[in-house]
């Protein structure tokens, strides 16, 4: 498969099946975000693995948008470390864990896994009920697993603006 097939071919999904992940598959997924390039190589991510009951039944108090998977990824950043452009201070965490995260859902979807990028969480009780340090922020939630049999793209996924519309040569 070619990555475009890839990139095609992956959807959010948001209704799993209840079969676990295999931890090889997570292993391999995980692999993947620590393989991401991030500014300055400084790797600033912090991905917790929520995979036990006790933690999902936590991060569904968190997020109404973890649609019944077995494993969920917390992804953060440490601030404290994270590249900073010393022009404007914008701390590029943030954009690190996006890509992070991007090669994870990836390489899960490689792997015939589901997964949708997650912005919506009470970041506050994220921090609680994980007890994130203070220099760590939560910036994406990633359910993962099988995609229930009934899962299908959202109606808009196919809609793509045409590349004039994004791309601009300079």
């Amino acid at each position: 498969m070619t990555f475009i097939e890839l990139a095609q071919q992956r959807y959010s999904v948001r209704k799993f099946s209840d079969k676990p992940v295999e931890d090889d598959k997570l292993e391999r997924v995980l692999q993947a975000g620590r393989l991401a390039p991030t500014a300055k190589n400084i790797q600033p991510q912090r991905i917790y693995v929520a995979k036990s009951p006790q933690a999902l039944e936590k991060l569904n108090k968190c997020s109404p948008c973890i649609f019944g998977a077995p494993v969920a990824l917390i992804v953060c950043y440490d601030e404290s470390v994270s590249w900073v452009r010393s022009r404007d201070n914008k701390n590029y965490g943030e954009v690190d864990a996006a890509i992070v995260a991007t090669h994870m859902i990836l390489q899960a979807r490689e792997l015939g896994l589901g997964t949708v990028l997650v912005g919506v969480f009470d970041a506050e009780e994220l921090r609680r009920a994980f007890n994130l340090p203070e220099n760590l922020v939560p910036s994406l939630l990633i359910p993962l697993g099988y995609a229930a049999a009934d899962a299908a793209p959202a109606p808009m996924h196919e809609q793509r603006k045409p590349l004039a519309e994004t791309v601009i040569y300079v």
